[in-house]
This record gives structure tokens, sequence and C-alpha cells, in this order.
């Protein structure tokens, strides 16, 4: 398990009160209603940091969703910890699987007995407060089709698919995880807030991620076998 998430929580507490933004108070238009809504369940969320990590998802798909997107959205800047990406590309395939399902899976008892490490904890506070103003401005209930229960398969695959291309690690290139973690971000708020745009969006920054690790690899292997050949190591034809 990476050591990100093996410490206790006992600053956790003190650090969301004093660190964390207050959200903006709602006036009468749509659009900072909606985003004081968004700060608040993101805020509330932050709130109830500690304990296990299965205390802390909680149980229900829109809690896991919520909690997925935050955990990624520190991803989305060269300031992630070593092993985060291969934790959150786990715990989004663990969401991707209980989405098409239609059911949240159990956390693996190794996971779910764990904690987040404070420096996670702090790390989120200040990413996310970044980041939810720029989804609450841009999220909003719309082209509800594409959130119906009917096409929760597909949209778990393709969740998954973004999980995996994060967890897939890139030979040579670093922070390779950005465009996995931003379609995780889009989609799962896409899924939360029933806004089809934001899911059209995560889907085709999905389909981006996983060409980018494959022509990644691809290149990988070119670069590696040039540098073999001109060491002498590979047979000549």
């Amino acid at each position: 398990m990476p050591d990100f998430i093996l410490s206790g929580n006992a600053r956790l507490k003190n650090t969301v009160s004093n660190t964390s933004p207050p959200p903006q108070r709602p006036t009468g238009l749509p659009q900072d209603r909606r985003r004081a809504a968004v700060e608040r369940m993101a805020a509330g969320h932050l709130a109830a940091l500690g304990g296990t990590f299965a205390d802390t998802v909680g149980t229900q798909h829109r809690q896991r969703l919520v909690w997925l997107s935050l955990l990624a959205m520190p991803l989305l800047f060269p300031v992630a910890l070593p092993g985060m990406a291969t934790a959150v590309g786990a715990f989004c395939l663990l969401v991707a699987c209980g989405l098409g399902w239609g059911r949240t899976l159990p956390l693996p008892a190794w996971l779910g007995r764990r904690e987040l490490h404070g420096r996670v904890q702090a790390l989120l506070i200040r990413v996310v407060g970044r980041v939810v103003g720029v989804i609450a401005r841009m999220g909003h209930p719309r082209l509800l089709s594409l959130s119906q229960p009917s096409v929760r398969v597909f949209n778990g695959f393709m969740l998954s698919a973004a999980g995996l291309s994060m967890m897939v690690p890139v030979p040579i290139i670093s922070f390779d995880n950005v465009l996995p973690a931003l379609a995780i971000v889009l989609i799962a708020w896409g899924l939360r807030l029933r806004d089809g745009l934001l899911l059209l969006a995560g889907h085709l920054v999905t389909l981006v991620a996983v060409a980018s690790v494959v022509l990644l690899w691809w290149g990988g292997a070119q670069v590696t076998t040039e540098l073999l050949s001109l060491a002498g190591l590979t047979a000549s034809p």
C-alpha cells in the first residue's frame, strides 16, 4: 500500500476547519446558487475526512463519486505524492465497477482500514478550492439522457478506462497522470451533477488519455530499441 495512505489523522479536524475556504453565500442568480451548492458539497466531504478510508468515502455512489473527484484533483497539478496515482486509479476502478454493476462494491479490507496521510489531507484542501470553483461555474443538469441508469454500463466502462490509464506506468514521461485525472474529475462530477456535457468532455479526455498512454509506450519502446541497437546489445538482422 502506498505510504501516503498509511498515517493517522490527529491533525485532520483542525487542518480542515482552519484552511478550507468557506462556501460562498448564494445570491439570487442561478449560477451563484449552483456554485454555492457544489462548494458546500465539497466542503462537507472534506470536513468528513478522518477515521478509516472506508468511513471517509462512504458506501453510496454519490459519496464515492465526489470523493473520487476530490482525490483525483491533486493529480491535475505537478504536486502529487508518490503512489497516489496508483491508489486513486484503483479506487476509480472500484467505483466504476460498482457503477456498471448498479450497486456499490465493498472496499477490500486492507484498503478500508487505512487512513489518509496528513500531507494528502493538506494537499486536498489546497487544490480542491481551485478546481471546485471551475466545476461549479460549468456544471449543472443538462443532457440528462447521458446520465440515465440505462447508460451506466457505458459510463462505468469509460470511468474504468480513465482509471486504468492512470495506473499504467508510462516510461520516461513525468506527470503523465494529468489527462486521466482530468477525465476522472469530469466524469465523476458529470455523474454527480447529472451534467451530460461534462460527461461528454470526460469521455473525450478519456479517449485522448488512453491514446496518449499507448503512444507513449510505443514511443518508449522505439527509443529503447534504438538505444540498445546503438549500444550493440541487439542482434543485427
